[in-house]
């Protein structure tokens, strides 16, 4: 048990090593913190109109930004998790080592989290106190703020753990990356303009509000949106003013629930894939 507990560590952090010898893991960590900051800034425009808090806008503006980068930066750190190193022959080597198939995988979801988790904390967290120096001591939506950034992280989880079923399929490091590709404009992209399409030619007919909401929440991306504009109020009222979301309200728990079981199932199949995969 004790060698167990020292085994995913040690298999984390030689994945934080070879995330950050990779040039494009610093410079999306650089690209949150300057998007978070413009962003930040270019949205505390409206709010002497609106009478609303400068991080309440801004937790508007990122979780946007959000939904289309984590995905993507996840899915690219965890495509190849696997098939690259079954291609590179570096996973026989491994397996020659006192080490289980689900420590491997368990190992390199600690340490590309913790990759998410420090470009969260360079980017949103640089973006959070410079806006609270310069917000005239304004700190009313601190709380939605944190709230959107640890939320970030677990949309982050989420695929990852999809990067990982993806690359414990696949048979060639090429077919890994369209599949990626393609999970990110199916869950990002294309299935919020089906759902749309679908509301426009059902024209309220069949799809009641609490169908919408399970169609919402099937989605991790759209699960994430929902936690951080219908979570806190002044959040909730600014959407509302835009209206995206107007009057759907979810509250917190179910949007954590959704997005907590793509993390789990996908961690589960991608182990169990794993495990009856040859070497």
């Amino acid at each position: 048990m004790i060698r167990m507990l020292h085994t995913i560590p040690i298999l984390a952090t030689k994945e934080v090593r070879d995330g950050l010898r990779n040039r494009w893991v610093v410079a999306t960590i650089l690209l949150l913190g300057t998007l978070a900051l413009a962003l930040s800034f270019l949205g505390s425009a409206p709010v002497g109109e609106i009478k609303a808090g400068i991080l309440e806008v801004s937790v508007v503006s990122l979780t946007s930004l959000s939904m289309y980068l984590l995905p993507l930066i996840a899915l690219m750190l965890s495509f190849d998790a696997l098939v690259g190193e079954f291609e590179h022959g570096t996973m026989l080597l491994l397996l020659t080592y006192p080490v289980a198939r689900w420590q491997i995988i368990a190992g390199k979801f600690l340490g590309h989290t913790t990759i998410l988790l420090v470009a969260i904390l360079l980017g949103y967290g640089s973006a959070l106190g410079i806006l609270i120096l310069v917000g005239d001591g304004d700190t009313t939506g601190w709380q939605a703020y944190s709230a959107m950034m640890a939320s970030s992280l677990l949309l982050g989880c989420v695929f990852l753990t999809i990067g990982y079923l993806i690359s414990s399929l696949a048979r060639e490091r090429a077919v890994a990356v369209g599949a990626a590709v393609g999970t990110w404009l199916m869950l990002v992209v294309l299935y919020d303009l089906g759902l749309l399409s679908a509301l426009i030619i059902d024209k309220g007919e069949y799809i009641s509000e609490g169908l919408f909401a399970v169609l919402m929440l099937a989605n991790p991306a759209d699960a994430y949106r929902l936690f951080n504009f219908t979570g806190f109020g002044e959040v909730g009222r600014l959407v509302g003013a835009t209206g995206v979301g107007a009057g759907f309200e979810s509250g917190l728990v179910a949007p954590l629930v959704a997005m907590g079981l793509w993390v789990v199932v996908p961690f589960l199949l991608a182990i169990a894939r794993f495990h009856r995969r040859e070497l």
